[in-house]
């Protein structure tokens, strides 16, 4: 494998026609010192100050979530990612995610938290003026103001430009008078400063800047729901609101450019929670596991429960493998966006463009990965699982919500073949010259060479020949239904899922040819086992996921041919998976928890 460095980093998508090289990929192993204490203090935070609280935050006790955010606000917790002239620690993007994932398991709190960081802070910090920067963002950096995201209305959830809410400019020039209705606003009930999106003159798709006190703006009760109990959320009020014409955020009728570049960050830090929350829902239910004993045996022994418990970790490290190798690219794009002359907030947003497609899978994948952890959980508790004396079933409730907020996972999953695709169409991204060659492919007898005789040849073979199916049926796909494919929404969720598959088999390949060449192979036999394992178990899914769209606008010999390709491409040598994921459940006995 070559070591030297690759001449340019790989663009957002990229992944998917080009070779990543294991020695250039970021992984958690990487963190410096200064990451993993920062990832220490967020879990001290988390034992200490939330925790044992964490029924008194359900009950939405008066002041509680506003202390606990100017708590975390006075350790640093909420300003890693605003710059030192505005208050905050001007920390790298990839501390910033580590914040996301050490404050991940504290369920409500953890919801405050990225509101009031992300979706509550960020639009002023990207698109306000410098006054306005100058005004709001020490404060939100600090905790003392607490930020809040008006975009969703009854009638427009995921159709976000179809809002209803009105703005219109008073006689005296003075101020825009807002009228409408916001929902399902996070830490509405007791934030200072909120982003609210309203239209002037019934198009112009605008920002605001809207605090707490301004006539006419009021706020509904608490909302009663499944999960995230502790987190506050209400309906927003506009009755004639007099917002000052200062307060416009970017510019008239760019709204649009706010909502959806916040949502991108958004989803990889949302990624990022939902890791942390599974890391402490498997501990808990791990050391359920070795407790609890049945027939005179701890259930940890039985092999039902091994494969339950090794596939949470194996979901979880793959999650994290995916994560971080994107972090970095988001990283290092901002870097060189600001080496280019770019600010502060340009670098940023135009990382996290760049890398868009990333942060939607990721967002994807990560909230079903939680879903899964918990939902195991749950089983491994029996019937105590099912009871509220038992965090686990707290983590259940409040897991379900992040498929459905920053974008549902449907409408992720079609974002993510969209982004392709048009990237593609701008010639931003070649994918006809690879599609083209996949083609050619097909027509031609198989090679059935011997793999490279190197240490993960066959694995790298694998990745090579998922990445080919996925432009197989992806070029297959586009060329049978050209512009009705936007209208297939099953065939772009199925090509989407082998896309995630093939992304996090390759993030969890590199991960491990880095640490074999670091470590050596003994040493990194539970890593090989986590990822084999899973690029195993993945060619199924892709295999499934490929005939499925192929068989709905494929059909005779067209069709026979692609299958027979599909099955060339998911071809994966036998592997014993179960003692696989029995010796990654040793390893999670002895460590009486979820620690690789």
């Amino acid at each position: 494998m070559e070591t030297t460095k690759q001449a340019k980093a790989l663009q957002g998508g990229e992944w998917l026609i080009k070779e990543s090289n294991p020695f250039e990929t970021f992984i958690p192993e990487d963190f410096n010192e200064e990451q993993r204490m920062v990832m220490d203090m967020c879990t001290q935070f988390l034992d200490a100050e939330v925790l044992p609280i964490i029924d008194r935050i359900d009950k939405l006790e008066t002041g509680l979530m506003p202390s606990l955010l100017e708590k975390a606000g006075e350790q640093g917790l909420l300003s890693t990612s605003f710059p030192e002239q505005y208050g905050g620690l001007g920390k790298d993007f990839i501390t910033s995610t580590i914040v996301n994932e050490g404050l991940g398991g504290g369920h409500s709190f953890s919801v405050a938290v990225a509101a009031h960081t992300g979706i509550g802070s960020l639009p002023i910090l990207y698109f306000g003026t410098e006054e306005q920067k100058q005004k709001y963002i020490p404060k939100l950096a600090s905790g003392e103001w607490k930020g809040a995201y008006g975009l969703t209305e009854p009638n427009s959830g995921s159709d976000a430009l179809g809002a209803k809410t009105t703005a219109k400019l008073s006689d005296d020039g003075k101020y825009y008078i807002l009228n409408g209705q916001k929902c399902w606003i996070t830490n509405g009930g007791f934030a200072d400063v909120y982003t609210v999106f309203a239209k002037i003159d019934g198009d112009k798709f605008t920002g605001f800047i809207v605090e707490r006190g301004f006539e006419g703006f009021t706020q509904g009760p608490e909302e009663h729901k499944m999960g995230i109990k502790g987190s506050s959320t209400v309906q927003l009020y506009f009755q004639d609101c007099k917002v000052p014409v200062e307060n416009v955020l970017g510019e008239i009728g760019r709204g649009h450019v706010i909502a959806f570049n916040i949502l991108n960050i958004g989803r990889l830090k949302l990624c990022a929670a939902a890791l942390g929350g599974s890391k402490r829902a498997a501990t808990v239910s791990i050391q359920y596991a070795i407790t609890r004993e049945q027939f005179k045996i701890s259930i940890a022994k039985f092999g039902a429960i091994k494969h339950k418990m090794a596939e949470m970790a194996i979901r979880m490290w793959v999650c994290e493998s995916a994560l971080y190798r994107a972090s970095k690219w988001i990283d290092d794009k901002e870097h060189e966006l600001m080496a280019s002359g770019k600010t502060f907030a340009e670098a940023l947003l135009g990382a996290a463009e760049e890398y868009a497609i990333e942060c939607a899978m990721l967002k994807v994948y990560g909230s079903e990965v939680l879903d899964y952890v918990v939902d195991e959980g749950v089983q491994i508790h029996g019937g105590n699982g099912f009871s509220d004396e038992y965090m686990i079933s707290k983590a259940y409730r409040d897991s379900r919500i992040n498929r459905i907020y920053e974008g549902t996972n449907e409408i992720n999953r079609l974002l993510t073949v969209d982004m392709v695709l048009k990237r593609a169409m701008k010639g931003k991204l070649d994918l006809m010259g690879p599609a083209m060659a996949v083609q050619k492919e097909l027509m031609s007898i198989p090679d059935f060479g011997s793999e490279e005789e190197t240490a993960f040849g066959k694995e790298l073979k694998y990745i090579a020949n998922f990445k080919k199916a996925i432009l197989m049926v992806a070029g297959a796909a586009v060329q049978k239904l050209m512009m009705q494919l936007e209208k297939e929404q099953e065939v772009l969720m199925n090509i989407a899922d082998m896309a995630i598959e093939t992304y996090n088999a390759e993030s969890a390949l590199l991960r491990v040819m880095k640490l074999t060449e670091q470590k050596g192979a003994a040493a990194t036999q539970l890593q090989s086992d986590i990822m084999r394992t899973y690029l195993y178990d993945a060619a199924d899914r892709i295999n499934k996921s490929g005939k499925d769209a192929l068989n709905s606008f494929a059909d005779g010999d067209e069709l026979r041919m692609m299958h027979i390709g599909l099955k060339r491409f998911t071809k994966v040598e036998p592997f014993n998976t179960k003692d696989a994921r029995r010796r990654i459940c040793e390893k999670l006995v002895s460590d009486n928890g979820y620690h690789l």
